[in-house]
């Protein structure tokens, strides 16, 4: 299997002329020199869980900022790094595969060779498996070729992956030592850049010489935080998806008797159903977190569902379209419970045909009412991370279920007077995966791979490359870096006076913002778009002309760019010591102390854990 990775594809006329083009790079990477500003230092987003984030990191935690400039700025205290000594570089894929992981890869090598062309860069190959057999394979020019801006992992190929057992960490180690690696750099999600903390922290203890540092890239989107405004692979899938949706629609709207129920990638948190929606306006759709919070049951789904494909057969549209996260089943609370019930009894190692007599009574005549296939799929052994295997139960066909039931009562008893229930279900959680990167995902996961090789060059250990500005041209995108302790949060099982943190420091997953503009947006709309069929069809992927530069609309309504205002409090704060020096006069102090208390003041309260509205539990 070895020798089939890094081989060179065969390539459609399409793919040659993808495989052709050259992203661009910010200004602040241009050239040789690179330019680093360090910052403050960082502390936990949940000033409650510091202390643990310390205790546990106490090598990488609480390391400064990094913003990388460009040759115009004028910057008192900037690093500027003339001197290049080739470095030897190994890179890894963890976890599922994402369009635009390729040019991450090619970006580092390009920054490698532009800074040192006797540099090295070592993929491993079947991801952390490889890593721990030390197998490689050098990347160059030759192997790139027909795989820039390509989609899937085939390059270097990956397995079930993840760094994280004392075993695991030291074959990580002992492979670094034994290439001799000055860094290593793993693309991968939230559980992935967790395991990179943790080596970064566990190579620094032992004064091994390898850096770690952590790439963003998980089609989820759910990496992110105050530093990570998006995630390699996520544009090109929702653009993807979006246009299946789409063509859905159009049939939706023209055969006018279907609904068609389509499942959407996305666990824990429903990113990409969210921004589908709003690229492509379906007439509903169900968010795991809007489930959650509103701690709806399967019963209140269902019903929510039958009363708006009513609503809809009272103006006589027959048809329609709902999109649902895979995740959604585990937001449901009683569904939640009986999973985790079936999942203690398959550890114990109770056998699958057994699990209903030893179910508890309430979880047992729920398992009893749900259909044979559901029950089936819900009786497989989760995955690593104790979650269920969604990607195989059927959601969408478990819910139209229901739904034509619960429509067939209300036509029997009169109250529904439409035409006859029918729906088609489809899950779309593989055909996105190994699309053709998308125009953004191509330049922004080659970009990325430029801030490594900067991150390196500055001799950091433990960050991840990041990039802000996101919404605006690529000349303005920012780029810098940021410790990945900054961004880990203790999970905990309660709240208030003496409640213990529970749980290792780790990155969590960002679920949807049910406070924030993407899902305002979706709120102002989701009546128009329940009735009044107003769909809209993004067409194909586009690499040049109408289309092509567009972005996420999740990413665009947000206002974020944290690092930028990072940097901007920055200034401020330059200014005021410019200003307020010794031998000013006693206005300008007094003006400059009330001031300042006042800010004090209202910033002390804001941090405190009891207002920090993001904490999770």
């Amino acid at each position: 299997m070895d020798a089939d990775y890094g081989i060179a594809r065969e390539l459609s006329d399409l793919q040659k002329l993808r495989s052709h083009y050259q992203p661009e790079l910010p200004p602040c990477l241009q050239g040789t020199t690179v330019r680093v500003e360090l910052g403050d230092a960082t502390t936990a987003a949940d000033p409650s869980g510091a202390h643990v984030i310390s205790r546990s990191f106490p090598h990488t935690y609480g390391q400064p900022l990094a913003h990388f400039l460009r040759a115009t700025a004028k910057v008192t205290g900037a690093q500027i790094i003339t001197e290049h000594p080739a470095k030897r570089v190994g890179v890894v894929f963890c976890g599922r595969q994402s369009p635009g992981g390729h040019n991450v890869i090619w970006g580092i090598h390009d920054a490698l060779k532009i800074h040192n062309p006797n540099s090295t860069l070592l993929g491993f190959l079947g991801g952390s498996e490889g890593l721990f057999a030390q197998k490689t394979l050098e990347i160059t020019n030759d192997v790139l070729a027909t795989y820039k801006n390509q989609g899937g992992y085939d390059i270097l190929g990956r397995t079930k992956d993840q760094i994280r057992t004392t075993e695991q960490v030291n074959a990580a180690m002992a492979a670094c030592k034994s290439l001799k690696l000055d860094a290593l750099i793993i693309i991968g999600g939230v559980t992935s850049n967790t395991d990179a903390a943790q080596l970064a922290e566990t190579f620094a203890e032992a004064k091994c010489q390898t850096k770690v540092v952590g790439v963003p890239v998980t089609l989820n989107g759910d990496l992110k935080n105050q530093f990570v405004e998006a995630n390699v692979g996520f544009d090109t899938i929702c653009k993807v998806n979006s246009q299946l949706i789409s063509n859905m629609c159009t049939d939706a709207l023209s055969a006018e008797k279907y609904y068609y129920f389509i499942r959407l990638m996305g666990r824990k948190a429903s990113h990409v159903a969210l921004e589908c929606t709003l690229q492509s306006h379906p007439n509903m759709v169900i968010l795991g977190e809007e489930v959650a919070a509103s701690k709806l049951t399967l019963f209140d789904i269902t019903h929510k569902i039958c009363d708006a494909v009513q609503a809809r057969a009272e103006q006589d549209k027959n048809h329609g379209v709902i999109l649902l996260p895979e995740g959604l089943i585990e937001s449901i609370p009683e569904v939640y419970a009986l999973l985790q019930e079936i999942h203690g009894l398959l550890t114990q190692g109770v056998s699958a045909d057994k699990i209903s007599s030893q179910l508890s009574p309430w979880a047992s005549a729920l398992f009893e009412f749900l259909p044979p296939f559901i029950k089936k799929q819900l009786l497989l052994h989760p995955e690593s991370d104790d979650s269920a295997q969604l990607s195989q139960i059927e959601t969408e066909k478990l819910l139209a279920h229901l739904v034509e039931n619960e429509m067939n009562k209300r036509m029997k008893e009169g109250t529904y007077k439409g035409k006859k229930f029918n729906a088609i279900c489809h899950f779309f959680g593989y055909q996105a995966r190994g699309s053709l990167p998308s125009k953004f995902d191509c330049d922004y996961a080659y970009v990325l791979g430029h801030v490594c090789y900067h991150i390196l060059a500055a001799g950091l250990n433990g960050y991840m490359a990041t990039l802000t500005n996101l919404k605006n041209p690529v000349n303005k995108w920012r780029c810098g870096a940021a410790p990945i302790t900054a961004m880990m949060t203790v999970k905990r099982y309660g709240r208030g006076p003496g409640k213990a943190s529970i749980g290792k420091p780790a990155l969590h997953l960002a679920t949807v913002d049910l406070k924030g503009k993407a899902y305002e947006l979706l709120s102002q709309n989701a009546s128009k778009f329940l009735l009044d069929d107003v769909y809209r069809n993004p067409g194909p992927l586009q690499f040049d002309g109408p289309g092509a530069d567009a972005k996420a609309v999740t990413l665009c309504v947000e206002d974020q760019d944290y690092m930028g205002r990072i940097k901007k409090l920055q200034e401020y704060l330059d200014k005021v010591r410019t200003i307020v020096k010794p031998g000013c006069s006693q206005d300008v102090l007094k003006a400059a102390l009330s001031a300042m208390s006042s800010v004090t003041d209202i910033l002390s309260v804001m941090a405190s854990p009891s207002s920090n509205a993001n904490t999770p539990f």
